[in-house]
């Protein structure tokens, strides 16, 4: 793709579906676009009466204002329609299955009903997304060296929209099975890390997707998948070791409706942040396909110190499970290095052009810092009504503000002083270390007002 036809691609993607919301926007919607409304609606209204009873104030102001969300983003990107619709199908289909004659929910029935045991249940259907997501990553990587590469990226774009949907049907029915669990278990599945790791998956490749949908082309998948596979491969060790997936009672500080806006604002963030430096990495990888000399593959000698260094940070979970687990990921992470280095050339071929991997960098980025600082900002609300303040310098708090920072200078250079290519590049990389170390390093390695979320 040459530089023309990038820019064009760029401008294309801002005329698709009707995006503005200047004059004519209602006009322009048509018959489908107006169904959707009104399912979503009918959708709300029916979870209002059947489960008014369970929800406070806060929680019924937050379904009327989901209402109006979902519609504009049906809207905005015609893709969601689908999979909502298929979401609350499957969903409502599990939590039926979960009734018995009697009328009442039995959890039991996991166990005893074919779907549910196989395929719906929260714990299944996340075990399907964990399957579906690996397999997707697969299909990418085979596209970037076959040469019916087109056809292997379209069954990996496929597998991700599937994983997706199973990992927002896990979810759903997750919150369901907590409240069959007790009065003041039940809670959104965004409480500890098990949870947020299945948000931080299906958030990820929903954008991806987006990106992948709006430049028309899958060239970018390969990488990014890669990052949403690790944090599989994470929370399946999770469930292993810590034996995770059980639903657990909120600790007292998570029993708040601000937890059901901090975390998944905050988890944007981090989806896209990882989005950026996956690309970041692939624009290093095409810069330097034609390279020869050792000190010009920096970029993939820093994934392999990253992908090696991660059994090592995990040592004493890994002894406790045997260490067969982590010698596996060290065996695949070598392997996909090893690949990267000696096919970066047909790599960079089936790459999209400099100018797409900047502008999708640059784009999640910006999405990225902007849902980040409302969740800093609700983060504050938050522990003002926890623990009696706005900020307390606790050791998470500075690594979001850290992680702010970065990225508020990062957008600076790029609005301001016109950054763009390899020190972008490089810059977003880095940004992934510090959002990465604010996610999971500080709840390893620093004590503080949010250990609740402690390995």
């Amino acid at each position: 793709m040459n530089t023309a036809t990038a820019t064009q691609t760029i401008e294309l993607k801002k005329d698709q579906g009707g995006h503005g919301l200047g004059p004519g926007y209602l006009a322009r919607r048509n018959v489908w676009d107006w169904f959707f409304a009104v399912l979503v609606i009918a959708g709300a209204a029916w979870a209002f009466v059947r489960y008014n009873a369970a929800m406070d104030g806060y929680e019924k102001a937050i379904l009327v204002g989901a209402v109006p969300a979902m519609v504009w983003l049906g809207w905005f990107w015609r893709p969601l329609r689908a999979l909502a619709a298929v979401v609350a199908a499957v969903s409502l289909l599990a939590i039926w299955l979960y009734q018995t004659p009697a009328g009442t929910a039995d959890l039991a029935r996991a166990e005893q009903v074919f779907l549910l045991k196989y395929f719906i249940s929260s714990q299944s259907a996340i075990l399907w997304m964990s399957v579906l997501f690996f397999m997707s990553t697969a299909f990418y990587w085979m596209g970037m060296f076959r040469r019916a590469g087109d056809t292997f990226e379209l069954l990996g774009s496929r597998l991700a929209w599937v994983a997706v949907t199973l990992a927002l049907v896990g979810s759903m029915v997750r919150w369901y099975e907590s409240h069959q669990i007790g009065p003041d278990i039940g809670h959104i599945p965004v409480s500890n890390l098990y949870e947020v790791f299945v948000l931080f998956c299906w958030m990820t490749a929903a954008f991806y997707l987006y990106y992948e949908d709006q430049y028309r082309t899958r060239g970018m998948g390969a990488f990014v998948m890669l990052v949403v596979s690790a944090a599989v491969g994470f929370l399946l060790w999770y469930t292993v070791v810590r034996e995770a997936h059980a639903i657990q009672p909120l600790v007292p500080a998570l029993q708040s409706w601000w937890m059901k806006l901090h975390v998944p604002a905050n988890f944007i963030g981090y989806g896209t942040f990882a989005i950026a430096a996956m690309l970041a990495f692939a624009y290093l990888i095409k810069q330097s396909a034609s390279e020869s000399r050792w000190y010009k593959l920096a970029p993939l000698w820093l994934l392999g110190v990253v992908l090696c260094f991660e059994p090592i940070v995990f040592r004493q979970s890994a002894a406790e499970s045997g260490g067969g687990y982590w010698f596996v990921y060290f065996g695949i992470s070598a392997l996909i290095v090893g690949s990267i280095l000696f096919g970066r050339r047909r790599i960079a071929e089936r790459l999209p052009s400099f100018e797409v991997l900047d502008d999708v960098m640059y784009k999640a980025i910006a999405v990225g810092f902007a849902f980040f600082t409302i969740a800093t900002v609700l983060g504050a609300l938050w522990a003002a009504e926890a623990w009696g303040g706005y900020w307390s310098w606790d050791p998470k708090e500075t690594w979001a503000l850290i992680v702010w920072l970065n990225y508020a200078a990062w957008l600076h250079m790029r609005l301001m002083k016109g950054l763009r290519g390899t020190v972008a590049a490089w810059w977003a990389l880095v940004g992934l270390a510090v959002t990465t170390f604010a996610f999971l390093g500080v709840n390893m390695f620093l004590s503080g007002l949010h250990s609740y979320g402690e390995l």
